[in-house]
């Protein structure tokens, strides 16, 4: 049950458990009223209103303002820990900075500041592993090897269960996540639990045998059918998005036709021969037809219009008749998150009432070229296809023809450097993924150096003619798939150039309105509150994200009061939901309900992305849904890690390799969870993101463990669930003063 903090109303003061708090509700907009600017908003906020509490705060600049008897008093640590504020680059995109650089003067400019650049995990396998065609039979009846005795794997079950695999784990009560959840187990005899599900049986001869168990009808019940003991290990169970083998061979192979992309990149650089003139042609050829009976002007022969009418092709979809969508006060957002945006940490926030999320970030030219890697960060969870479940704050239908129950949950999030490999993995994502999505979201904000250089991610912001080729184009092959796109405030400090591009996306740009192209036709637009710069550090500046929504208010008026017909743009260009003016999204150091009303009633935006606050306290969600503070107990906590490590057991097996994959993201998440502060020590609301903590005590022995910024505290909090770490196991998180290998 969560210990849900009692919000009481005294006048204008707002307390806590009956403590006064120094935080308001956000004022609301009536109906029609023009919103103040920021800089009105700004004074608003910092005037006092009448019988508000403002409380004595005497702590130290950019720490957490915790109770004083929770406080610990350390004259001098016992082990040197690194407690400067955590780079979190690790929270978007970071992965690539495991690439080697590719600069030739990369090590000149090379800064030692005590962070891993290229990090290894080690490997956590079987001593010997067990041959494939016995990983799934029972031990009298293997499926022949085709390698026979050159085979180098383990045939014998019995002595690779007793020798070469190590002993089943004890945690989550002994038994399998994915067994006790679908009824049966891809992982078959490399279960950690495989105890659970197995048993030895006599045959009528009076030999002992060892078989599998298998859940039949509950198997049947999660939507299983008869299972094909072959290939069981590539049965995701609950995942979907799966890319077939075959068809990811064919892109390695560059055999899988993408005429649509194709097709685009001819003309993406000559917009003048763009798609919309090829399709006029068609009604030329009509014209000049017409013209040989009824008009003195010369008619082309027979052969250049049967020429003209060849040329005619099944139009693409446009932006205007794609499927709509819907961002809204009611739909937090889980924002694109590499390596910590995972599928089992999604599945937890979707549980927890985030409405929409996004796949990890994913390179297009390693999708196009059939990267198993790349591919892998497109499942999704069965819950993340499902239609949403928010209730309209509303009682007319929020957007015209909007289907909530034709909707998802999951889009994809790609970057790239080149027109060309956007739209080839655009149209890859469209017609592959069986489970389909709810958008495609361009990365324009990923602050990565390696990223940055190859011409991606916010790169594409110092590039804006490049970008709005990008998105028209990506538009034009995604079916009915709509185009989305995330951006930063600029790439250099105290010089934003958002505005700009954003007068250039929801407008279009002049060059293409001489080209008759019209708008870019984006269907939402993201605004991260920081510079490329700044990365990670100073708060994200909510009050240019305000600037940036009214600015968008403004073009919408200016677009639907144009009376000049050259930049009267064509209604078929532009995005199908929201009257065809795209939604904005805010996105920055968003860490409770409190900030997320805030910036819905005074920064004008749809709906706000969250990135590590739900990082930090996954129940965000819930708390803007409840609309107050919800001090979680250790235990519920602990519960959420629990519901991490079944997920992850889910997603990428409970044998050894996925006890080890599931191991290791689940420390990477703790490397964030232990900046949390229950909000029952805390002096003041509400938290500030930025802040870090001093040492303090919990209120048990169990909240003190899950505050530790020290790395052995987090081994031993997975420890709890998956058993000893791998002999070969080895953790390094950014900052090596909490890297971890196994002893002994």
């Amino acid at each position: 049950m969560d210990n849900a903090v009692t919000l009481e109303r005294n006048g204008d003061i707002d307390t806590i458990n009956g403590e006064e708090a120094a935080f308001t509700t956000p004022h609301t907009r009536d109906a029609g009223e023009t919103p103040a600017s920021p800089l009105k908003r700004k004074r608003e906020l910092s005037e006092p209103r009448l019988g508000q509490v403002h409380i004595s705060d005497t702590r130290s600049s950019g720490t957490v303002p915790i109770k004083a008897e929770f406080l610990i008093h350390i004259e001098k640590p016992a082990q040197t820990v690194d407690t400067s504020i955590p780079d979190d680059d690790n929270a978007e995109a970071f992965h690539h900075v495991d690439r080697s650089a590719t600069a030739s003067n990369s090590k000149k400019h090379k800064k030692s500041q005590g962070q891993n650049k290229s990090r290894s995990f080690g490997k956590s396998q079987d001593q010997v592993n067990l041959c494939r065609t016995r990983a799934h039979a029972p031990e009298l009846s293997p499926t022949s090897c085709p390698f026979g005795e050159q085979c180098k794997l383990e045939h014998n079950l019995r002595r690779y269960l007793k020798e070469h695999k190590r002993e089943d784990l004890a945690t989550l009560g002994g038994k399998c996540p994915t067994w006790v959840a679908k009824g049966f187990c891809p992982s078959g005899w490399k279960c950690r639990f495989v105890g659970s599900h197995s048993k030895e049986v006599e045959t009528k001869d009076g030999v002992k045998e060892l078989v599998l168990l298998d859940d039949e009808a509950r198997y049947a019940k999660n939507g299983g059918g008869a299972q094909d003991q072959e290939d069981t290990n590539e049965v995701d169970v609950g995942v979907r998005n799966i890319l077939v083998p075959e068809k990811r061979i064919l892109l390695t192979r560059r055999k899988v036709p993408m005429p649509k992309a194709e097709a685009i990149s001819k003309w993406v650089d000559r917009p003048s021969k763009g798609p919309g003139k090829e399709h006029d042609n068609h009604s030329q050829a009509r014209t000049e037809d017409h013209a040989t009976e009824n008009s003195p002007v010369p008619a082309k022969s027979s052969n250049d219009i049967q020429d003209n009418r060849a040329q005619y092709s099944e139009p693409p979809l446009l932006p205007s008749e794609k499927r709509r969508l819907y961002f809204g006060p009611e739909t937090p957002v889980l924002a694109p998150l590499t390596t910590q945006g995972n599928l089992p940490f999604r599945r937890l926030c979707t549980s927890l009432g985030a409405q929409f999320t996004y796949s990890e970030m994913a390179m297009s030219v390693p999708l196009i070229q059939g990267s198993r890697a790349e591919w892998a960060l497109m499942k999704a969870h069965e819950s993340e296809l499902a239609p949403p479940t928010f209730t309209s704050k509303f009682d007319h239908q929020i957007v015209n023809d909007y289907d909530q129950g034709k909707d998802l949950r999951f889009g994809a999030q790609i970057a790239g450097n080149k027109p060309w490999n956007v739209f080839k993995a655009t149209e890859a994502l469209t017609s592959l993924l069986p489970g389909g999505l709810r958008v495609i979201d361009l990365n324009c904000g990923c602050p990565i150096d390696l990223v940055y250089r190859e011409g991606a991610g916010s790169a594409l912001m110092d590039r804006p003619n490049q970008l709005e080729k990008m998105l028209r184009g990506m538009n034009l092959v995604s079916n009915e798939v709509p185009i989305s796109v995330k951006i930063r405030m600029g790439t250099k400090d105290h010089r934003p150039t958002a505005q700009k591009l954003i007068d250039r996306l929801v407008l279009g740009s002049q060059d293409a309105y001489n080209a008759g192209l019209g708008p870019s036709g984006v269907a939402a637009i993201a605004l991260h509150g920081r510079s490329r710069q700044q990365r990670y550090t100073r708060k994200a500046d909510w009050e240019y994200i305000a600037e940036c929504a009214a600015l968008i208010q403004r073009l919408n008026a200016t677009a639907n009061n144009l009376t000049d017909t050259i930049r009267d743009p064509d209604p078929r260009t532009l995005p199908s939901s929201n009257g065809g003016k795209p939604f904005f999204l805010g996105n920055g150091d968003c860490y409770s309900h409190t900030h997320y009303n805030e910036h819905i009633a005074h920064s004008g935006v749809s709906t706000v992305m969250l990135g590590r606050g739900a990082l930090m306290k996954p129940w965000i969600f819930e708390e803007i849904a409840a609309n107050q503070y919800l001090d979680k107990s250790a235990s519920e906590r602990l519960g959420y890690i629990e519901q991490f490590v079944r997920n992850g057991l889910e997603a990428w097996g409970s044998d050894e390799i996925g006890v080890g994959n599931t191991r290791r993201f689940l420390l990477e998440w703790l490397s964030f969870t232990y900046r949390y502060v229950p909000v029952g020590l805390l002096e003041v609301l509400p938290p500030n993101m930025q802040e870090r903590p001093p040492a303090y005590r919990g209120r048990n022995e169990l909240e003190t463990l899950l505050a530790s910024g020290n790395y052995k505290d987090w081994i031993k909090i997975s420890e709890m669930f998956l058993g000893p770490a791998h002999a070969d196991f080895k953790f390094e998180p950014k900052h090596k003063s909490n890297s971890y290998e196994a002893e002994g």
